[in-house]
């Protein structure tokens, strides 16, 4: 049987074009160069997006589900699943799930990383951010927005906080929306450190939903006006990881892992 393997990038989506160019479609650009003798297919796990592209622009997003149809009909066997998500959160395992109740249609089903899932991807990834905010002055702080989750995989964003500070960058905090660390351990940690100005940017894939209105927002309750309303001088940059070069190769990286894991 003649082998024909693809790539299966996975992503949580997006309903803003502008930002989905930017990193998503970048990173399954990447995703095609670095692994030309792979087919590029994509899937994203929300279907409350994929219900609002499809309603809104009249473009259908495959499913998980739908995407492992399509490759079974185009005739591939081999296939490496690498999803765009940060940690290895609910939307990890039930990307996985769905993928693999197609395990009997082809010859292997393997898995990328999440970007956060070993030691060295923290070390990377704070690597990636500290050369992307290399302009903070000393009264700066850079204020990271995770997005936060009930899944015990939430720990990792503390940790990283840690970490940050640990490697020599005491004025980088990583807060999230959702879970912790929340944006009353943010507020406690910013009066010790006392900075004149925060610089706040997405800790997601993508510069989506969240980080133009519970980040950027006019609301009150945004992280922009509770920052200046505490009497910070506030700055927001509107750039999801994606668009990092430097975060698209470690994804790249994974796929290397995951195609080496299968060869074993």
């Amino acid at each position: 049987m003649t082998t024909k393997k693809a790539i299966l990038a996975v992503s949580f989506g997006t309903s803003f074009e502008d930002t989905r160019k930017l990193t998503i479609d970048a990173i399954e650009a990447d995703f095609a160069a670095a692994y030309p003798d792979c087919r590029v297919y994509r899937a994203w796990t929300s279907k409350m997006i994929i219900r609002k592209i499809a309603k809104r622009d009249g473009i259908q997003i495959p499913t998980v589900r739908e995407a492992m149809e399509q490759m079974h009909a185009d005739g591939i066997t081999d296939v490496i699943v690498q999803p765009t998500h940060v940690i290895n959160g609910i939307e990890n395992d039930l990307m996985k799930e769905d993928a693999l109740s197609y395990r009997d249609k082809f010859s292997s089903i393997v898995f990328g990383n999440p970007l956060l899932t070993t030691e060295e991807d923290s070390d990377a990834v704070i690597r990636a951010i500290a050369e992307e905010f290399s302009f903070l002055g000393e009264k700066d702080a850079l204020i990271l927005m995770g997005h936060g989750t009930t899944h015990y995989a939430n720990s990792i964003y503390a940790a990283l906080d840690y970490k940050f500070k640990d490697l020599g960058y005491p004025n980088i905090f990583l807060g999230t929306v959702e879970a912790y660390p929340s944006m009353e351990s943010l507020k406690r940690q910013l009066r010790a450190f006392a900075p004149q100005r925060l610089v706040l940017a997405p800790f997601m894939i993508v510069a989506g939903d969240h980080a133009r209105n519970d980040m950027a927002g006019d609301d009150p309750e945004s992280w922009y006006s509770q920052f200046t309303a505490e009497g910070y001088s506030v700055d927001c940059v509107l750039k999801g990881l994606g668009e990092y070069s430097s975060i698209r190769a470690l994804l790249c990286r994974h796929i290397a892992d995951a195609a080496e894991q299968a060869g074993k």
